[in-house]
């Protein structure tokens, strides 16, 4: 029988999150049915709610950063068992026929990926997200979470660390190689402690300094303020790889001047304006201008294994249901170090 279940939800576009209870469907052969113990709060969650990205489903039940334990698994389920430790992230199906489902790259699936809430699965029926008490999922979209990794620092990464794994495992972020991460957000820290995991040295660009002694602690050798403008001279052709991970309007140009011959810069970040750039900042240096949008499963779950071999979680704030509101705030203020991590106990209690 479907399950119901005690949930937070944006009633309308903007409006404030408040409690409420939402229908799980009944288990399918291949679904895994997840008592979820914490949920991360992505930046994505507030764009969504605020209609920023376009029009939405509401009531909205955000939540793209789901770590729990299995409570029931469908009968055709093999690799999960009840008890197990698993992860959702953005995307609960996708058609597994297309060429890139096959290919294990499912966020580019050519019919759409059914994305973990605000979206519509192929059943028709809305997708509510992981600001909840439990959550029903195709076995293939969960992801096991390894021992040694806590729950609560795990569930961020199955947003804030792909995005960042993905791009840096693909432009070969790795020893003899120099990185530089813009901004220490989210994403940013996340970037900074894989990279460096990784081998790479690492040098963080921010607006100013102020973070600049939790920078040093996540891994990076070096700390530069973007907003002295000194740094663009001295630091002036240094970088194999930029990631980008801030939701800025950013000069570009200024920041290509910082990569090496045939590096790269690689955005993460989604501004809601367009970003603009002189076609021979690219030329000069047959240099390369990207993005990247989170991972496939198996990535994801690599990624997962590589964050627990190297000691690998979140920096984060655990909040109860009651400081969502308050939390969306600080993080439009970047009043947050660096994650917000629901308790979702305090979901319903």
């Amino acid at each position: 029988m479907s399950t119901i279940t005690h949930a937070i939800a944006a009633p309308a576009p903007g409006a404030p999150l408040a409690p409420t209870t939402i229908e799980r469907r009944d288990l399918r052969p291949d679904d895994v049915l997840i008592d979820i113990a914490y949920a991360g709060i992505c930046h994505s969650d507030i764009h969504q709610v605020k209609e920023d990205w376009g029009t939405a489903i509401f009531p909205m039940v955000p939540g793209h950063e789901i770590a729990g334990v299995v409570a029931a698994v469908g009968s055709a389920v093999t690799k999960y068992r009840v008890g197990d430790r698993v992860g959702v992230g953005c995307m609960v199906d996708s058609c597994g026929e297309c060429e890139y489902c096959r290919a294990g790259s499912e966020q580019f699936c050519v019919k759409g990926n059914v994305q973990t809430y605000n979206g519509v699965g192929f059943d028709g029926e809305n997708t509510y997200g992981g600001y909840s008490r439990q959550v029903v999922v195709k076995d293939a979209f969960v992801c096991g979470i390894p021992e040694g990794i806590g729950l609560d620092v795990a569930a961020p990464l199955l947003c804030a660390g792909i995005t960042t794994y993905s791009p840096l495992r693909q432009w070969g972020a790795g020893p003899g190689k120099k990185v530089a991460v813009v901004g220490l957000g989210g994403l940013g820290h996340m970037a900074v402690k894989i990279a460096a995991a990784m081998g790479a040295e690492v040098t963080v660009l921010s607006q100013s300094l102020k973070k600049q002694e939790d920078g040093l602690k996540l891994g990076a050798k070096d700390y530069y303020a973007t907003g002295d403008e000194s740094t663009f001279e001295v630091l002036k052709g240094r970088f194999d790889l930029i990631l980008n991970t801030v939701s800025a309007k950013l000069p570009i140009d200024a920041y290509l001047g910082l990569l090496r011959v045939g590096g790269a810069m690689v955005n993460v970040g989604a501004p809601g304006e367009p970003l603009s750039y002189n076609a021979f900042s690219l030329l000069g240096g047959n240099k390369v201008l990207a993005g990247s949008m989170i991972g496939g499963i198996a990535e994801t779950q690599e990624m997962l294994d590589f964050c627990a071999e190297h000691g690998i979680g979140a920096e984060i704030e655990l909040i109860s249901a009651d400081q969502v509101n308050e939390a969306y705030a600080r993080v439009e203020s970047s009043d947050v170090r660096y994650r917000f991590v629901i308790d979702t106990a305090t979901i319903g209690a």
